[in-house]
C-alpha cells in the first residue's frame, strides 16, 4: 500500500547521494497531443496527474509551422500554439505539469519507479507513457536552416502545402514509397531518391511507385544539400554514385523536401521491462493502451509505427487515462 501521496523524503543513492522521493497516483512521462490529452481524461477523473514534460515539450509538433488537419481548428493554427492549447487545458483541471526527463526506470516491482533528470525519484501507482518517437534526418546542417520553410519528416502532415509542386521524398523502404505516392496525389511531380539501385520497399509498393507517373526515381543518388532565399526551399543538390566511377553533382528545383527514413521511438529507458517490436515500439494490447506489465501504459507514437498523427496520438492519450483509472479502480477496491 501507499502511503499519503503528498509524502517526500529522502533516500540514499549509492551512486548520486540522497535524492528527493515523491510518491503519485498518476504520473504521464511526455508531453503532446498524447501526453496532454492522457493529462485532461487522468485529471477529470481525479487521478491528480503529475506530467514531466520531456526533452521537447509538446512533442514533434512544436516543429511544425502550420496544423490544418486536427478538429476544432478550421483556420488552421501553428503547432506550438497548439500545444500549449492542450497543455492549458491540462493545466486547468489540475494536471501538475513540470518541467524534467525521465532517464531511468524500474518497473520490477509492484511500485512503479522512475527518474527524472538522474535526481528526483518518483513512486507511481501508474505509469502513462507518451514519450513519442523522433524522425530520423541526414544529419545535413540545412535540414536545420530550412526546418519549418520546407524540409518536413511527415508528408501526410505537411504534403497539403505543397499543392501542384514538386517535391523530394528521401528513402526507399515502404515509408518512403507510401509518402511518395501520398505525395503524387497533391504534387505536380515527386522525386524520390534513393540511396541504393533497388528499393527496399514490399514488391507490391515498389510496383506502385514505378508506375506512378509524376513519380521519379533517382536511384544512386544522396542528398547533399538544400539551398533556397529566406529560409524556404527552392531546390537540392544531390550526388549521383558516390564513390564511384561517373560520381557527379545533380541539382533538382523543389519547394519541398520530404524525410522518410524512419522515426526512433524514445522508449529506450523502458526497454529493461516493457516488450517492444524490433525497431522499438512499445507493444500494447490490442484496443487498449496496456503494456506486458499492470499499471504502466503507452500511448502516441511511441507506440504507433503506423498513424503517428496528433488526433490518433490524442485519441490513444484518452485510452491511456481511461485505462490507468479503470486499474487504479480494481487495483483499490
Amino acid at each position: 500500500m501507499f502511503k499519503p501521496l503528498d509524502i517526500k523524503e529522502k533516500k540514499e543513492n549509492d551512486s548520486t547521494g540522497p535524492v528527493d522521493v515523491e510518491r503519485v497516483k498518476c504520473l504521464i512521462i511526455g508531453s503532446g497531443p498524447a501526453g496532454y490529452t492522457a493529462a485532461v481524461y487522468a485529471a477529470r477523473a481525479n487521478l491528480n496527474p503529475v506530467m514531466y514534460e520531456g526533452l521537447q515539450p509538446g512533442g514533434q509538433l512544436t516543429t511544425t509551422t502550420e496544423v490544418e488537419n486536427y478538429p476544432g481548428y478550421p483556420e488552421g493554427v501553428t503547432g506550438p500554439v497548439m500545444m500549449e492549447d492542450f497543455k492549458k487545458q491540462a493545466e486547468r483541471f489540475g494536471t501538475d505539469v513540470r518541467w524534467g526527463m525521465a532517464t531511468k526506470a524500474d518497473f520490477s516491482g509492484d511500485v512503479h519507479k522512475v527518474w527524472i533528470d538522474d535526481k528526483k525519484l518518483i513512486e507511481a501507482e501508474s505509469v502513462i507513457i507518451a514519450t513519442g518517437a523522433t524522425a530520423k534526418y541526414l544529419g545535413l546542417e540545412d535540414e536545420k536552416k530550412y526546418a519549418g520553410g520546407g524540409v518536413s519528416a511527415c508528408a501526410t502532415c505537411d504534403g497539403f502545402f505543397y499543392r501542384g509542386k514538386d517535391v523530394a521524398v528521401v528513402g526507399g523502404g515502404d515509408t518512403a514509397a507510401e509518402e511518395a505516392m501520398y505525395l503524387a496525389g497533391l504534387c505536380k511531380k515527386v522525386y524520390l531518391i534513393v540511396r541504393r539501385d533497388v528499393l527496399r520497399a514490399s514488391s507490391v509498393m515498389a510496383d506502385r511507385v514505378k508506375n506512378t507517373k509524376n513519380i521519379e526515381i533517382m536511384w544512386k543518388h544522396q542528398a547533399k544539400g538544400l539551398f533556397g532565399d529566406n529560409g524556404v526551399v527552392e531546390g537540392a543538390t544531390l550526388v549521383k554514385n558516390k564513390g564511384e566511377a561517373g560520381e557527379e553533382e545533380v541539382k533538382i528545383k523543389i519547394d519541398g523536401f520530404f524525410l522518410a527514413i524512419g522515426h526512433t521511438p524514445n522508449s529506450q529507458i523502458f526497454k529493461d521491462y516493457l516488450e517492444t517490436d524490433s525497431v522499438g515500439y512499445i507493444k500494447t494490447i490490442a484496443g487498449t493502451s496496456k503494456t506486458n506489465i499492470p499499471g504502466v501504459f503507452a500511448c502516441g507514437d511511441v507506440q504507433d509505427s503506423i498513424y503517428r498523427q496528433a488526433v490518433t496520438a490524442a485519441g490513444t492519450g484518452c485510452m491511456a487515462a481511461i485505462d490507468a483509472e479503470r486499474y487504479l479502480s480494481e487495483k483499490n477496491s
